[in-house]
């Protein structure tokens, strides 16, 4: 195992290797944004930068898609569509309703309400760090953001509407029918354009520069000892939570079995939905666990309240059934570990994304 000290350094190299030959087939090309590191307190300007968003210490240059590049004024206009209401067929629900800035980008219930006061069957993932992903949702069902952003439009229990609707309710706009035609020239407004907009903008999204990262960077009392001692708990050999929540965003993005709702008479199967492979059933995307502390509920279904059950769940063993990842077994760890742990998740939380509020007024 390497030591804390080069696991940052080894975690981007890791992240390169591994995202460039992905890139390479799904039309990405290695755009790097400003790399501007924001110190502790610093903001953002209100307006989006010009060379892309500050990247907080801890985290890797973006990579932009090829058929998405940034720019200032897509990520603007982003950012109106993200908290638009009128994206939704009765005007009540907007991307933001269920990714919300109050609740880390989530929206801090077990299940979200969609239109009409429809309930989803799922909790609400973080958009933080989601510029570090290519598969998007639970299941990873959507090839890249662009893709999960016109799903819940859709989505009957979520925004209701069909793409071919909003998009003409957008384009009847007329201070988005300026914007568009400034990102995206004159052509017709689509809901590929939407979603490109609203990609850009969600992809500004991060989290950095936390207690574990100026800690990693040198700094040795940016963790206090309970959470210093978590940080061993997490990277031992008998947790080995970074197994799985690996890299510069605590995730390895792919899909593993805890057995969460495996009990339950008609589980969610999740990846299996998708993949259609055996092995995939019961299994979901492993989150970020940055800034997880703001994120709650956890798990898909929301079932987790606090960390605190989220850690009892991982050191009982999860869940039995037939399906359960090999690394899922009983760690047996002391009341004071367990605390420890808690603690040093709670210093994955950063900065980057606080700065981000809704607009005081959107296009008319």
């Amino acid at each position: 195992m390497l030591p804390t000290t080069l696991r940052p350094l080894a975690a981007v190299a890791l992240f390169g290797l591994l995202l460039s030959p992905l890139l390479g087939g799904t039309g990405f090309q290695p755009v790097q944004v400003k790399t501007d590191r924001l110190e502790a307190g610093a903001t953002q300007s209100p307006s989006f930068p010009k060379d892309g968003p500050a990247i907080p210490a801890g985290l890797v240059p973006i990579f932009w898609p090829k058929d998405n590049p940034y720019s200032a004024e897509k990520a603007e206009l982003g950012w109106l569509l993200y908290f638009d209401k009128r994206l939704s067929a009765d005007g009540t629900v907007s991307c933001a309703s269920c990714h919300d800035p109050k609740f880390g980008f989530t929206d801090g219930e077990r299940f979200s309400k969609g239109i009409r006061g429809q309930l989803g069957g799922r909790s609400a993932p973080t958009v933080i760090n989601r510029a570090y992903s290519l598969e998007q949702f639970w299941d990873g069902r959507a090839k890249s953001l662009e893709e999960q952003a016109k799903g819940p439009i859709a989505n009957p229990i979520e925004m209701g509407h069909t793409h071919e609707a909003c998009a003409a309710g957008i384009a009847a706009i007329p201070g988005y029918k300026k914007r568009f035609e400034k990102v995206f020239g004159p052509s017709p407004i689509t809901i590929d354009h939407i979603a490109k907009a609203i990609a850009t903008f969600e992809r500004t999204v991060l989290s950095g520069n936390s207690p574990y990262d100026k800690f990693e960077a040198g700094d040795r009392t940016a963790l206090n000892e309970s959470q210093q001692r978590g940080m061993k708990v997490f990277f031992s050999n008998n947790a080995r939570c970074d197994s799985c929540h690996e890299g510069v965003n605590f995730t390895n993005g792919k899909y593993t079995n805890i057995g969460i709702g495996m009990d339950k008479p008609n589980p969610d199967l999740g990846r299996f939905n998708v993949s259609k492979k055996e092995e995939d059933r019961g299994a979901f995307k492993t989150p970020t666990l940055r800034d997880i502390a703001k994120t709650g509920p956890y798990m898909h279904d929301g079932s987790l309240k606090t960390l605190e059950e989220v850690v009892d769940h991982y050191n009982k063993g999860g869940i039995k059934n037939k399906w359960l990842h090999q690394d899922i077994r009983e760690l047996k760890l002391t009341d004071q570990e367990k605390k420890d742990l808690v603690e040093f998740l709670k210093a994955l939380s950063g900065e980057g994304w606080q700065q981000i509020e809704s607009p005081k007024e959107l296009p008319k």
